[in-house]
């Protein structure tokens, strides 16, 4: 988001805090701040980039369990949904492909969650944001304290805290399409030992309805402990904090979509050869924080380790073809169903037609992934006045390792009267393979207070020793072993106009690495990053407005079974597109006025400009680009968005309404590809919510989510017509102690 974003979320976060339990950042004490990218909320007022603080009052107004939804709310932020529910998010900042959400820093805690960020940054795993109580936004110059990925930003989720007091929730929501939510946390302290017990569960039926019958929804659990002690001395305070997650997903899934002409008729139709696709993961969390602070400083140091390993079935394609006039690609054949021998494979694929021959057969393959992810952190923040200028030093070092190893098999498969049936033939193994990243990172930032001025100056240092090997029988000798050392320097200011305004700009380097499997030939993507705003701020009214500007020297982008069908036999294969540029302007203004005594009204609006292009003539085998002329606009990036968060709020009442608008997409960035020229569907979206607070005996909360019923195609990626989520119904009460 941008500096503008910041002012809209934060305004109308502070705004719904006068009327309902207080729960800011500024209640928090230094040691839950540290945890935090911008901390409390009165330092955005001078935050010379763009942060934005999504806080718990502002989270439970909707009771979103979607991350794109909540983002919505984000200036700057750039999506692509895939399933409706959010389950793997595609999510990018300032024109960075959303795909996979690999190009942006994803922190839990302030910790990387990403199952492998530097070796396998695609994230299928995402936290489950329910449990969350902040989500933050971070972009501009002051991004390079977070690696790998500073380009764009990063996106931090803080998850409840162990409090002081003896607290507890109980939160139980029922919905359409069989959707049920039940969420709970108990927090009890004795003495200084605090003990936090969360856990929820999510799970629905799905709204897709497959033509051969069976569930199209999912099941999600998450269970989260921590142990919090806290050591007060007479020089120095202490907190020694463990952290112990465990999570799992079952969901029907599929990359399946529908032709177009389908879709017009029942955009909520699976096919019968996804009747086997399921996701299956499971995650596991363990991190240990130590919190030491004295006079004028604080160290911070974090232990974790992540653990992630996923199986997921799907539909890969029709079984190759030695003809190369018979063979087709899933999105080929879904793109034009009725051409040729298109509409006999069209026929297979949706059981009106039973398999003939070999080259008729579905393979339906498992891609199996374990990942570790683990370092150890450690962060000092000092303050001190030389002179007349007063230093607020940050420095950190981090070493982190994870890896992932692949094994995927592919199976034969017959349809018989809308049936997958095994053909009984041996299990081939595609891939096996491994990737695996050290890394040393380093960072200093020191902003400088001297009268109306705060000026930054900073840098970021990565030293990644990366290895690759293919564990296939006859290739041992696969493998690849390459260093890279970066170093991302950053400066930015920010100049107070008055006690209620200022303007700030920032200049950065960005950088994403390329993954332990790429040559030598794939370069680092690599940009200069800069902004401009304006930032307005009086209690409940903020405005802020952004410009930036990203000027790449090497975009790149990689082949995921996401992306299309032509992936598969080159899983993970990246690709360079040279020199891109990137520019726009993000704007948010949130305020409150009262209709009386009893009834306020906090608004916010956010609008979103974005402008990304190929500055290159280039011809490309990669599904999403094609044969690219300079001037080609970058896929996946709506020109125009435009968010209006309203309510109406009194002191045991509330209800809000988001309207939010998505511009079209390109699905291909030039010719000779699938898709070229085709683009999704701009789209309006409403979400209504409503609560009732019975005060000792808890909250009763309502909410619809796309009250319109609008349905619209918001991806043809990997192959086929994506239907956005239809008009839901939830019921909820809340209940805390």
């Amino acid at each position: 988001m941008s500096a503008l974003s910041v002012g809209l979320s934060v305004a109308v976060n502070l705004s719904a805090q006068e009327s309902q339990t207080p729960n800011t950042d500024d209640d928090k004490g230094d040691y839950e701040n540290r945890l935090l990218i911008v901390g409390q909320n009165n330092t955005l007022n001078t935050e010379a980039g763009s942060a934005t603080i999504i806080d718990e009052v502002q989270l439970e107004k909707y009771e979103f369990d979607d991350i794109h939804r909540i983002l919505a709310q984000v200036p700057g932020v750039n999506i692509r949904q895939e399933d409706g529910y959010g389950l793997r998010p595609n999510i990018g900042f300032r024109g960075v492909t959303p795909e996979r959400s690999k190009k942006i820093n994803i922190l839990e805690d302030g910790i990387l969650i990403g199952p492998a960020p530097y070796s396998a940054p695609a994230a299928y795993y995402f936290p489950m944001v329910s449990r969350m109580t902040s989500v933050e936004v971070y972009k501009g110059p002051s991004a390079i304290l977070y690696g790998p990925n500073t380009v764009a930003g990063t996106l931090n989720m803080l998850t409840r805290q162990v409090s002081q007091d003896n607290e507890g929730m109980v939160d139980v929501s029922y919905g359409s399409d069989a959707y049920s939510k039940f969420h709970g946390y108990a927090i009890h302290n004795f003495d200084n030992l605090g003990v936090l017990i969360e856990g929820i569960n999510l799970q629905s039926d799905g709204f897709k309805t497959l033509d051969s019958g069976g569930d199209t929804g999912f099941d999600k659990k998450d269970i989260t402990t921590k142990f919090r002690y806290d050591l007060k001395g007479e020089q120095f305070d202490q907190v020694f904090e463990l952290k112990l997650g465990y999570a799992d997903e079952l969901s029907n899934e599929t990359y399946l979509g529908l032709t177009d002409e389908d879709f017009a008729l029942s955009p909520f139709r699976r096919y019968a050869a996804s009747q086997l696709g399921e996701m299956d993961w499971q995650h596991e969390q363990v991190q240990f924080n130590h919190f030491l602070q004295g006079e004028n400083f604080d160290i911070t140091t974090r232990a974790y380790r992540n653990d992630f390993e996923r199986a997921w079935r799907k539909l890969n394609n029709f079984r190759p073809s030695n003809n190369p006039a018979t063979q087709r690609s899933l999105q080929d054949i879904l793109s034009a169903p009725s051409e040729g021998i298109n509409a006999i494979y069209y026929q297979v694929l949706t059981g009106q037609k039973d398999s003939e021959g070999l080259f008729e057969q579905l393979l339906i393959g498992v891609n199996d992934r374990t990942f570790y992810s683990q370092g150890v952190q450690t962060d000092l923040n000092l303050k001190f006045e030389w002179g007349d200028i007063t230093h607020n030093i940050k420095t950190g070092i981090r070493y982190h390792e994870d890896e992932i190893e692949r094994f995927h098999t592919e199976d034969n498969f017959n349809m018989v009267s809308g049936i997958l049936v095994a053909t009984g033939a041996e299990t081939a193994i595609t891939t096996a393979n491994t990737e695996r990243s050290k890394v040393w990172s380093i960072y200093l930032k020191d902003t400088l207070e001297l009268d109306q001025w705060e000026l930054t100056f900073g840098f970021r240092s990565e030293i990644i020793d990366s290895y690759y090997q293919n564990n296939l029988v006859g290739f041992e000798n696969d493998w690849l072993k390459k260093s890279t050392t970066i170093v991302l320097p950053g400066v930015s200011a920010f100049y107070s106009i008055d006690d209620m305004s200022g303007v700030f700009a920032g200049l950065h380097r960005g950088f994403i690495p390329t993954s332990p499997k790429q040559s030598p030939e794939i370069e680092i993507e690599d940009s200069t990053n800069l902004e401009l705003g304006y930032r307005y701020f009086n209690q409940a009214n903020r405005i802020e407005l952004v410009g930036f500007y990203s000027d790449f020297d090497n975009l790149k982008e990689s082949c995921t079974a996401s992306t299309s069908s032509s992936c598969f036999s080159i899983i993970d294969q990246e690709f360079n597109a040279g020199n891109a540029e990137v520019f726009g302007l993000e704007a948010s203004w949130a305020d409150r006025f009262s209709l009386s005594n009893d009834i306020d009204v906090p608004w916010m609006l956010t609008y979103s400009y974005t402008s990304a292009e190929f500055q290159e003539t280039f011809d490309s085998d990669f599904e999403l680009w094609g044969d690219v002329s300079a001037g080609d606009s970058v896929p996946y990036l709506p020109e125009h968005q435009l968010t209006l968060d309203i309510g109406l709020e009194a002191s045991q009442w509330r209800t809000n309404l988001m309207i939010s608008y998505v511009d079209e997409m390109n699905e291909a960035a030039g010719d000779n590809v699938a898709l070229s020229g085709v683009m999704t569907d701009a789209y309006w979206n409403l979400d209504l919510s409503a609560a009732y607070d019975f005060m000792d005996y808890g909250t009763v909360y309502l909410k619809a989510e796309n009250v319109l019923d609008e349905v619209n195609i918001i991806s043809r990626r990997p192959f086929g017509a994506r239907p956005s989520k239809p008009q839901q119904f939830y019921l909820g009460y809340k209940y805390r102690w």
